[in-house]
């Protein structure tokens, strides 16, 4: 008789972490908003994101909202709801007359309207490829050529750029999209007031439907230190030589007081929080997934249960400690705690594989097939599990930058994994908040590993190195650290009065964040370093007016300058704005 063996099923815990994040773009002086980033996500990519979890109910995800984000979202708010608009792009696509823009707001107009995938958001499109391919013939031909494109042109513009950056939800949800893209050409006043007062209504709506998510229990939402700051190199400089021996550092030996200024993210985090959605956040994804011994410590001391970062940590970890990581089954799909210190806290690590599946290559896969590898690829961690342990995999990603490299931004893949999902035996989708609530109940949850201590690191490569340790990087850091010094001298002398003393502990918080110093390097694209080196300098020399010091010449040079060689078009790592987890 011939014998059957069925394969035993076994099951897996799924946790999907979506990253939302943009600095902060505004110039606190005049309160205009430098770069349209922020909106523009928050009308294609929140909205979306939304729209797929409330279509797909019995999907659990954890949503990162950092919160200098959504400080921003809640000034968009406010502009559309007084009619006063401080983004120039907003402003423009109002004007009640496009003849009658200045040359800056030409120039601006034709600057920031082409800056979009083109193979996705504007090719697919004929009237806004035509208007592409007229300003790229008058381009050549130079500023004067360019000067007999007229009113209509721009209104026309500027109203593609925005109907191209609506969400793939937005289209389907709203006719007035739908009518306008028909219309194609010839956009009055009227037709752009009612897209105006669209988008108004997209962006005051992100903050309400992820709080609604939330309290339903589908989703948990989870902050970063306030303006997303590198905590561990803000703590201590030679934590970067820890996974990187031989990298330079800046010429500075520290970031003076930095773990204090850590823990004041910290906690500005978890109060902004704790005020948008009702209680303070369990758990923290640090910026960039970086983390250290001491990170830990201090997010600790603050009271987070959890907190997560990369798979390259936990290797360089595990190795450290001179543990064996050669089945990745063995090791990553469980929590970890340190043997000292960090009491209380839990962390988890991401699936580098799996993550950047989605975040660089099912943008080329039909929707269908890439949610069928996908699933099918975390069932077979299952199988591979060791015996008596279900496998908790945490799958973390930008949850904003990779959709504009899908077919309608993701629409498909999204709606194919969720809805496999939704269904399906053998996964389970959780939240690290939960998890941690029911594990110990649940028979054959992976239980809590312990850590000897953490080499420190980020998501990327594992270490610090697109932040720090190259010239450009290493000379932003030497700039941030006179800035605070001098900082610390002023608030010594107690000559400030609180306001100002407030105004200028905002630029310096904003002048911590991390995204500074990931662009400056000769392998971003040059467009959006200079973007990006414009707006650091330019805070650090706003930071010195506040505390009404001179700023040092040396602001008035660009840091880095990029390269053009890095300007591909549809290549997400590319673009600058994502980058693997490994080489």
């Amino acid at each position: 008789m011939r014998r059957v063996f069925k394969l035993m099923t076994k099951s897996v815990d799924l946790v999907f972490l979506w990253h939302m994040h943009q600095p902060d773009y505004r110039d606190y002086r005049s309160g205009d908003f430098v770069l349209p980033w922020t909106y523009l996500h928050a009308i294609k990519d929140y909205t979306d994101m939304a729209y797929h979890l409330e279509r797909h109910p019995k999907v659990r995800v954890v949503v990162n909202f950092v919160p200098i984000l959504l400080d921003q979202l809640e000034d968009y708010a406010d502009q559309f709801a007084t009619g006063q608009l401080r983004d120039p792009l907003l402003r423009m696509l109002g004007h009640d007359d496009s003849c009658a823009l200045t040359d800056d707001e030409r120039k601006l107009i034709l600057d920031a309207c082409f800056r979009s995938n083109h193979t996705k958001m504007i090719a697919p499109y004929p009237a806004y490829k035509r208007l592409s391919e007229l300003f790229n013939n008058l381009q050549a031909e130079g500023e004067t050529a360019l000067s007999y494109l007229s009113g209509q042109y721009m209104a026309d513009l500027l109203t593609w750029y925005h109907l191209a950056w609506c969400g793939e939800s937005v289209r389907r949800e709203h006719t007035l999209v739908v009518r306008l893209m028909s219309k194609a050409e010839g956009f009055s006043y009227e037709d752009r007031k009612e897209l105006l007062a669209l988008l108004g209504e997209l962006v005051a709506g992100i903050i309400p439907r992820y709080r609604k998510l939330s309290e339903s229990g589908q989703v948990e939402i989870s902050a970063t230190p306030h303006y997303h700051p590198l905590a561990p190199l803000l703590i201590d400089f030679n934590s970067a030589k820890e996974a990187m021996p031989d990298a330079p550092l800046p010429q500075a030996i520290r970031y003076p007081a930095g773990k204090i200024r850590v823990a004041a993210h910290v906690e500005k985090a978890k109060k902004s929080h704790a005020a948008r959605f009702g209680c303070e956040p369990t758990g923290m994804w640090p910026a960039e997934g970086s983390i250290s011994t001491s990170t830990l410590e201090v997010l600790a001391e603050e009271g987070c249960q959890w907190a997560a970062s990369g798979e390259g940590v936990l290797v360089n970890s595990l190795r450290h400690a001179e543990q064996e990581v050669q089945d990745r089954a063995d090791y990553l799909y469980r929590p970890y705690q340190l043997e000292k210190g960090a009491d209380g806290l839990t962390c988890f690590f991401r699936d580098d594989r799996l993550s950047d599946l989605i975040g660089f290559e099912y943008s080329r896969w039909h929707g269908q097939d890439a949610a069928s590898n996908f699933v099918e690829q975390v069932v077979a961690i299952g199988q591979q599990a060791p015996d008596g342990e279900i496998p908790l995999v945490s799958v973390i990603l930008d949850g904003e930058n990779a959709w504009e490299y899908y077919p309608y931004n993701g629409f498909y893949f999204l709606d194919e994994l969720y809805s496999a999902l939704e269904v399906h035996t053998e996964i389970q989708t959780n939240t690290y908040r939960d998890y941690l609530k029911t594990h110990k109940q649940r028979g054959g949850s992976a239980q809590i590993h312990k850590l000897k201590d953490i080499v420190a690191g980020s998501w990327v490569y594992g270490d610090f190195s697109t932040w720090i340790g190259c010239k450009d990087k290493n000379h932003a850091w030497d700039l941030l650290c006179a800035a605070k010094q001098s900082y610390d001298m002023v608030m010594a002398g107690g000559k400030l009065s609180a306001a100002e003393q407030e105004a200028a502990e905002k630029q310096l918080s904003s002048c911590e964040s991390s995204d500074w110093f990931w662009w400056f390097g000769d392998y971003n694209p040059s467009h959006a370093v200079e973007s990006f080196d414009q707006l650091f300098r330019h805070d650090l020399t706003e930071l010195y007016r506040l505390l009404k010091l001179p700023a040092p010449h040396g602001l008035s040079e660009p840091i880095s300058h990029g390269s053009a060689s890095h300007e591909v078009a549809g290549d997400a790592a590319a673009a600058g704005a994502m980058r693997r987890a490994t080489d």
